[in-house]
């Protein structure tokens, strides 16, 4: 280890033997001994997508075999939530006046046995005048009917909510352009399809609630339980287990979820519940759906002065977490990487029949880099220019101090263009384009297509931006990590395990990490947004830090020495004088003799972050396109991603590899899709085009670092920027492949038909 500290090492996951032997115990696998006996809670579900509800048919579930209770909004006495981003959306937890999209929970089933519950529930009928449904965007925003009445319009979110103009006449604000280009992108749905579904269980147990649930945020999901059980804070927990994948959309409660405490206390009995695969697609909530109208301008040497976006944020059916991304995280970053003096976005939410969106793996990043990207590219192309040159010319220059782009959004550190050169050089990318002209000029059916995307996101900034660590030393020596942040596979474990080591000398398999348990860890601020290593891990490293000051205290006493000449050798976890490490007091003697003066050997800090930070770097994507099928083969991708000081480079690679995986998915084969009717037609992994490795190639990981003062490790969040770099190289090299055939734009996914079908268009 360089310099005898662990950071910045490849250390081995501390997790991945359980996960690889035994397995995790997930919300699905608990087993309490509370819970024997549980009855098994399915949902009957919504066929139509809009309707106004004039009965629900109960009675052929009563009397089925082993049903223990069936129950509606009405029977429940369920009263109607207001949207907090819109009070006039209003809904309960069962569907009760209308029904707005099909999956939409509107009766709940309760019995012995899952299968027995499964069966009575599709005996269950609603009675349901048919409403008009509304899938398209801009169809429901001109619609006269409402999705929510008494909100007045289908446009439930706005920006000038949050006292910020519309756009300009685009025409005025462009008028002394040289070149301008416009588009309209449309910036697909796309469903998380964690590998875990979720799944919960709820008990009462001497007059107080247990609900174990797959969250990414237990102690932020508390207060909805507590509503809804129409209980004290103090007689709810909730517990997260092992959680198999999240990616935004597992932050929330569902109604799902939340209802089990009401059934558990009346039945008297706990209660599971688990959905399925199809569920899950129909109801656990989908991310992206943004429609983007973006117009670019400058001069024809290249330098972009003017840039405006209106996106238009598809909510889905429910006024949730979905409504404001666009508003809060695609408008600050609409500047991107770039220096143009004259922006302006504007971002309209509106509901439609279809699955609610909730946040999703960069939620709004993402959106915001995609759409300057692609406008980079048809600038270019419009002026004769390599996109790579365009936007070398127009990029911040490197800054160590705050930044302010003109959208007045504040950047900690960057060296955008020293992350494009490293991409570029890695890629040989004068070679690609070489290789890309002689396949033109012999008119290969097998065309070549380089992507460039330089990006920059926001990270950490959900606020309060801060969290609490706990550590623990136990008697004989070991230690227990007590962290407000949930892992569904980051490495938490790992890394909070090395940085409480690095100030404490503790092996790092001699430590425990404990998450997701409201009564043990009572204040947390979850795993989103990538925020854990800059605030959880920098908590954890703080409290290292502090308890072992707290040790030397202790430690003295016993040396017989004064505190000041006390030291901890971090490398033999030893207290000794300095200058004489022989005689020497290890961890364990010094956690009981804290305790024999009536101490415990435990420490509680908060960490707390002045500002977000900003990761970016630079993707390159090389793709071949077959010219007469439209088939893509995603032969390169190059990514460099600067996160700051890198803790641990095994789980920022790991990290990366999987944000790529996603982005590419997007940009080449994920969508979720309904027809007319609203009924969705990819609800399962037979129809939903879920990526795998085959359709992968390894990846060309460059690592650069430059740290951020935000914190003193000098992290920056990495969950999320390989998912917003790669989606737009992926698409533009698409399009790169075929645009010597006139091909200016394919919205994603971009799919063999998708492709096949913009080269006949243009020919």
């Amino acid at each position: 280890m360089a310099g005898g500290s662990i950071l910045g090492n490849r250390v081995q996951r501390k997790e991945d033997p359980k996960f690889l032997t035994t397995g995790g115990i997930y919300a699905d696998d608990v087993s309490d001994p509370r819970l024997v006996g549980a009855a098994q809670a399915v949902y009957a579900r919504s066929a139509v997508a809009h309707g106004k509800i004039l009965s629900i048919d109960i009675e052929g579930a009563i009397g089925m075999p082993g049903v223990l209770a069936v129950h509606t909004a009405e029977s429940l006495g369920l009263e109607p939530i207001p949207s907090p981003f819109n009070p006039a959306a209003a809904r309960t937890l069962l569907a009760s006046d209308k029904v707005r999209h099909v999956g939409e929970p509107i009766a709940v089933v309760v019995a012995e046995t899952l299968q027995q519950a499964t069966d009575a529930a599709e005996m269950i009928f609603a009675e349901v005048d048919f409403l008009p449904t509304l899938i398209d965007l801009e169809g429901a925003l001109a619609s006269e009917t409402l999705i929510y009445e008494a909100a007045g319009s289908n446009a439930v979110f706005d920006t000038t909510a949050l006292g910020l103009p519309e756009n300009s006449d685009t025409d005025e604000f462009f008028k002394d352009c040289e070149v301008v280009i416009s588009g309209r992108f449309m910036n697909q749905r796309v469903a998380p399809c964690p590998l875990e579904v979720r799944a919960s269980a709820a008990v009462w147990h001497e007059g107080r609630l247990t609900q174990w649930v797959s969250s990414q945020h237990a102690q932020g999901a508390k207060a909805a339980f507590v509503a809804a059980n129409g209980c004290d804070d103090g007689d709810l927990r909730i517990i997260t287990p092992d959680v198999g994948g999240g990616f935004g959309a597992k932050i929330d409660a569902y109604p799902e979820e939340m209802l089990l405490g009401t059934l558990a206390k009346e039945l008297n009995r706990p209660v599971r519940w688990r959905e399925t695969r199809s569920e899950s697609m129909m109801m656990l909530g989908h991310g992206r759906a943004q429609l983007q109208y973006v117009t670019m301008g400058g001069t024809k040497a290249g330098d972009v002065t003017h840039y405006q976006l209106h996106g238009i944020q598809d909510c889905g059916a429910f006024v949730g977490m979905g409504t404001i991304l666009a508003p809060f995280f695609t408008r600050p970053m609409a500047a991107a990487v770039y220096d143009i003096p004259n922006i302006e976005v504007r971002t309209t939410s509106v509901v439609t029949n279809t699955t609610p969106i909730t946040a999703y793996r960069g939620a709004g990043r993402p959106e915001a880099t995609a759409a300057i990207e692609r406008a980079m590219d048809l600038f270019a192309g419009e002026i004769g220019m390599d996109p790579v040159d365009v936007r070398r010319m127009n990029l911040i220059p490197k800054f160590m101090e705050p930044y302010t782009t003109s959208i007045g959004q504040v950047y900690d550190v960057g060296d955008f263009e020293g992350a494009l050169d490293k991409a570029i050089e890695a890629a040989g990318y004068s070679d690609l384009r070489a290789e890309q002209a002689a396949r033109r000029e012999s008119g290969a059916e097998k065309q070549l297509g380089i992507g460039v995307c330089v990006y920059v996101e926001i990270t950490g900034g959900v606020d309060p931006k801060q969290e609490d660590a706990k550590i623990e030393i136990n008697d004989d020596g070991t230690a227990t990590i007590y962290t407000g942040t949930t892992p569904q596979g980051q490495g938490h474990d790992t890394a909070w395990s090395m940085l409480a080591s690095e100030q404490t000398g503790i092996p790092i398999d001699d430590m425990t990490l404990v998450f997701g348990d409201t009564d043990r860890v009572p204040v947390g601020g979850g795993t989103m947004g990538s925020r854990s290593l800059q605030q959880g891990g920098a908590a954890v490293s703080q409290a290292g830090a502090e308890i072992a000051e707290k040790a030397k205290k202790v430690a003295a006493q016993l040396l017989e020495a004064d505190e000041a000449d006390v030291v901890l050798d971090t490398e033999s976890g030893k207290f000794h004088v300095a200058g004489t490490p022989a005689v020497s007091k290890t961890w364990s003697e010094v956690a009981i003799a804290a305790k024999q003066q009536g101490d415990e050997m435990t420490l509680t800090t908060t960490f707390v972050a002045d500002m977000p930070t900003f990761p970016f770097g630079a993707h390159i994507a090389v793709v071949e396109v077959d010219i007469g099928t439209g088939q893509v083969k995603h032969l390169r991708q190059i990514a460099c991603d600067d996160a700051g000081r890198v803790v641990n480079p095994l789980l920022l690679d790991g990290q990366i590899h999987g944000g790529i995986a996603q982005g590419a998915a997007q940009a080449l084969l994920e969508e979720v899709r309904y027809d007319e009717d609203g009924n969705p037609i990819t609800s399962n992994l037979a129809d939903y085009g879920m990526i795998s490795a085959a359709e992968l190639p390894s990846f060309e990981v460059i690592h650069m670092e430059t740290p951020t003062f935000v914190n003193p490790l000098g992290v920056k969040g990495i969950g999320e920027s390989g998912t917003i770099g790669s989606t737009p190289a992926v698409q533009s090299a698409v399009i790169d492949a075929v645009s010597h055939l006139g091909v200016k734009h394919i919205d994603m996914p971009a799919t063999a038909e998708r492709v096949w079908q913009a080269i006949q268009a243009a020919q």
